[in-house]
């Protein structure tokens, strides 16, 4: 129950329609007791067992209300009817049909209700969730697997909806029906109730033993639909690397296998499930025959209780049988979604460690210049950076060169607080970056990537997503400024031509020139370049080389390169070696030195 507290906080802005469906709840309640009490002086009538009342009954007290009620119920049938049965009989099966209607008005208000709340609940935790998966950092999401948080997403917050409504029951209605009905049925024969009485706890007890392991049965079934989502989001992701190394096979026997598990599992908790309403029925039908039993001889022998009471008695205590049933049904549910729920708040609880201070700067103005002064980082054991200083001058281009794993794309995230320092710092301007908010920090920068990150949109809405609320003639410039328009106005549909997942029904070259665009609309002062035509062809480079230069006017720039030849004409190169500064100059100096550089350049131009 402790996940569900935390998870109802989200039903605070909907509960007008909680006290709603509970104010409806309770007029289901009584009306479901009282349309079975209202069976009596029918079948009294039909009997031919009414008395004939001419006055009015007194009422003498709570002790004496069901002789009240028979009274009243049989004076006015007296003075409806005459001499007439059947226009009796017509007043009461009225007034039965009255009640079972005003009873199910009242179930369908309460439900309409709690429709509100339900979903309500379901679209605040979903934008929760996705507010919080775009908030945490990178470095959470390579901890977890993609599927296993969609899986949150979508089917746990579902299951939370649905036990929603189970707890509400368990709360509310069906432990007010049961109240209201045993009232009534001790208003009809004490002894028969308490006889009741003996047997309820026992068939609760054996209900509930079933329902133990539902949790933990549940919590394995949703961790397996996590694990599956996975493995189809990498699929689809890798599609063209499984075909190519003709690995279908291999990823539909992993598949196969998951939901093998899934299907187990799923068996198991749903067995366990299934067990619950046979097992109710039956305790129910045996607590009724045992009733049979007892009330018979209270009617047949003892002659305490009256054949329409003691049918009517029958009636209510199968009342009692289906909220019992729902009870029990509810309880599995919230079990269920107690599992849910504390998947769904794992993610909502999760801490982002990278976060702005209290009193962050929020607007920030780039005058002289960013240093990396000392810092070390690692992410896991070893570092990656150890005791790291650079500078880069306002309008200088610094280049970052060196074997795979030296570090350079490091930097990058580092500067751009993807990733925190271990220690040391980078300042701006001579201000620690988590001295500044995290959205004026990145409004300094524009990012190119080696994998141009595109979405499946229009072209203008992908280069717009560089400036809220670009003007067309902004983004065409953009376009022209990256080399990229000349290509979109060849699009079926210009700049509204939709370019399908990731970009893919554009070439390596045209997605990067879309991604330039995108960072030449941004404007930014600071540029980051990583890698950003490293994965081309020796025609769309000198293509996008072009736009990036363009881009790079005016600009500061930290680029970090593969291929040695875009960087030449950088103010500063610096060659990396396992975290290390190796040595740093221009490219003249640089092959001058006869050191590491010149020997990446003479490999690269030997490839």
């Amino acid at each position: 129950m402790n996940y569900f507290k935390k998870i109802l906080r989200f039903a605070v802005p909907y509960r007008k329609y909680g006290f709603l469906n509970i104010f409806f709840n309770i007029l289901y309640a009584l009306f479901s007791a009282l349309s079975f009490a209202a069976l009596i002086p029918m079948l009294n009538v039909l009997f031919d067992k009414t008395k004939r009342l001419d006055e009015p009954p007194v009422y003498e007290g709570i002790g004496k209300a069901k002789d009240y009620f028979m009274d009243y119920m049989n004076y006015q049938v007296t003075q409806y009817s005459g001499d007439e049965p059947m226009k009796g009989l017509v007043l009461v099966v009225g007034l039965v049909l009255a009640l079972f209607l005003l009873k199910n008005v009242f179930n369908y208000l309460a439900m309409y209700f709690i429709t509100f709340l339900r979903n309500g609940v379901l679209k605040d935790v979903r934008n929760k969730m996705y507010e919080k998966i775009v908030d945490l950092p990178i470095s959470y999401f390579s901890e977890k697997r993609k599927g296993d948080t969609i899986a949150r997403i979508t089917s746990d917050v579902l299951e939370i909806q649905h036990s929603f409504l189970s707890i509400l029951e368990l709360i509310v209605r069906e432990p007010l029906t049961i109240i209201f009905t045993i009232m009534v049925m001790f208003l009809i024969s004490v002894k028969l109730t308490i006889f009741v009485f003996i047997f309820i706890p026992i068939a609760g007890m054996l209900i509930s033993r079933i329902g133990k392991s539902l949790k933990r049965k549940s919590d394995r079934v949703q961790k397996e639909q996590g694990e599956f989502l996975s493995i189809v989001e990498e699929t689809l992701g890798g599609l063209r690397v499984i075909k190519a190394f003709n690995s279908e096979s291999r990823f539909y026997k992993t598949f196969q296998k998951s939901t093998d598990r899934f299907f187990k599992f799923s068996n198991s908790l749903l067995n366990r499930q299934n067990l619950a309403s046979p097992t109710g029925e039956f305790l129910g039908i045996l607590v009724i025959g045992i009733l049979l039993w007892f009330g018979g001889r209270l009617v047949l022998i003892e002659q305490s209780l009256d054949a329409a009471s003691f049918i009517a008695y029958m009636g209510l205590a199968y009342n009692i049988l289906t909220p019992a049933k729902a009870i029990s049904k509810a309880s599995y549910s919230v079990k269920k979604g107690n599992a849910a729920a504390e998947r769904v708040l794992e993610v909502l609880e999760s801490e982002n460690p990278i976060a702005d201070k209290e009193n962050a700067i929020e607007k920030l103005d780039f005058e002289s210049g960013i240093e990396l002064k000392a810092i070390s980082f690692k992410y896991e054991e070893d570092y990656v950076l150890e005791n790291f200083n650079l500078k880069v001058g306002k309008g200088q281009t610094v280049a970052l060169v060196g074997q795979s794993g030296s570090g350079k794309s490091t930097i990058a995230n580092l500067v751009t607080r993807f990733y925190d320092v271990n220690e040391g710092e980078i300042a701006i301007d001579g201000t620690n970056i988590k001295d500044i908010s995290k959205k004026s920090l990145r409004d300094l920068m524009g990012l190119v990537t080696q994998d141009s990150i595109l979405f499946n949109d229009t072209v203008k809405n992908n280069i717009g997503l560089g400036k809220e609320g670009a003007t067309d003639e902004e983004i065409i410039e953009a376009a022209k400024v990256a080399n990229a328009h000349d290509f979109i106005m060849e699009l079926p549909n210009g700049y509204n031509t939709n370019i399908g997942d990731s970009g893919n029904k554009l070439s390596g070259g045209q997605k990067q020139r879309l991604s330039i665009a995108r960072a030449v609309l941004k404007n930014p002062p600071i540029m980051i370049l990583d890698e950003a035509t490293s994965a081309l062809d020796t025609e769309s480079e000198r293509l996008v080389q072009d736009a990036l230069e363009n881009m790079m006017k005016n600009r500061t720039s930290i680029v970090i390169a593969h291929r040695l030849s875009t960087i030449q004409n950088a103010d500063s190169i610096v060659v990396l070696n396992k975290g290390k500064i190796l040595e740093q100059g221009t490219h003249e100096e640089l092959m001058k030195s006869q050191k590491g550089y010149k020997k990446l350049v003479e490999m690269q131009t030997l490839g």
